[in-house]
């Protein structure tokens, strides 16, 4: 039995100065990607991934389309340089589920690209009348964190919860300021080994999100999808998006639902996945992919050496 492949794409925070630059100078293909983006959006997206400022590109209603465009851009290379490898699934982590969606033909590059742009919109909106943060906690098992946000939740009277199952040991919390605050405290009296502020001012994935929603909706609504060609594994559910019901109702959830990372690569693995590659700028999800399943192999495409590896790889 030949191993399976799954396809992942990177969220926010893979971005870097410069991302992009050496695939459009070797590939036509990634050159076409960023100029369809410069002119949907109407502005040069494509020299801010490659010059920056840095601080232009961090601000979230950039940093999104930026990171989504380097990464199917990465994608039509790959492709255009002859990988003929058909994934069995794709799946992306918080923002790089839109380009697993575009990945495996739910809508086109530029549909995605205008919804992400709203996204990232959108979400720095919420984080302004919403003000809130994320913190990272290490080598702090699940249920203690889930309870101790809980306990800060109901101490404080805001919000808090769990936003990012990464991977066994790195757990990404978000919420309100002051709960967010005690369930950081909480946790290092716990035992934590870090506990580390973000630097954000959102509360991504989680119920600050809500004031958001129905115009993000309505976007997703607006918005062309059809069944994908491959099945991708939602953030929210960590099963397969079988429906374009499915897919709407998905994208508006992960708004304000915490991303199931682990579980996501878990029920891959479970269906015979033993590779993947990681479609984008850095290598975030490489790194986290083996700590979720030892016997599993992840490598990074995001640069111009990163296809010509892929390409030169067996097995794809």
């Amino acid at each position: 039995m030949t191993d399976k492949i799954a396809a992942v794409f990177p969220g926010q925070g893979s971005q870097w100065v410069g991302m992009g630059q050496d695939l459009v100078e070797a590939y036509p293909a990634a050159r076409e990607t960023f100029a369809e983006a410069d002119e949907c959006l109407g502005f040069a997206l494509s020299r801010l991934c490659f010059e920056g400022p840095e601080e232009t590109l961090n601000d979230t209603y950039n940093t999104q389309p930026a990171i989504f465009t380097t990464s199917m851009a990465v994608w039509r290379a790959l492709h255009s340089a002859g990988w003929s490898v058909q994934p069995a699934f794709a799946a992306g982590h918080s923002l790089g589920e839109y380009s697993a969606l575009v990945a495996a033909g739910a809508f086109t590059f530029a549909d995605g690209l205008r919804l992400v742009r709203e996204r990232g919109r959108l979400m720095k909106l919420a984080g302004e009348r919403n003000p809130g943060g994320m913190a990272a906690i290490l080598q702090l098992d699940v249920k203690t964190l889930a309870d101790i946000c809980q306990q800060a939740s109901q101490a404080t009277g805001k919000v808090v919860q769990v936003a990012n199952y990464n991977s066994p040991g790195q757990i990404v919390i978000s919420g309100d300021q002051v709960a967010l605050e005690q369930a950081m405290q909480l946790a290092q009296a716990a035992g934590a080994r870090r506990v580390t502020r973000l630097a954000v001012s959102i509360a991504s994935h989680s119920p600050l999100m809500a004031i958001v929603s129905d115009e993000f909706r309505r976007a997703v609504e607006a918005t062309p999808i059809q069944q994908p060609r491959l099945p991708v594994v939602a953030n929210v559910t960590a099963q397969p998006l079988t429906s374009v019901d499915g897919i709407r109702h998905e994208l508006v959830a992960q708004l304000t639902s915490s991303v199931r990372w682990v579980e996501s690569v878990q029920y891959m693995a479970e269906q015979g996945v033993t590779r993947f590659i990681e479609i984008g700028p850095k290598e975030v999800l490489t790194g986290l992919i083996p700590r979720i399943n030892k016997g599993l192999q992840a490598v990074a495409c995001g640069t111009a050496a990163g296809v010509q590896a892929i390409l030169a790889s067996a097995g794809g």
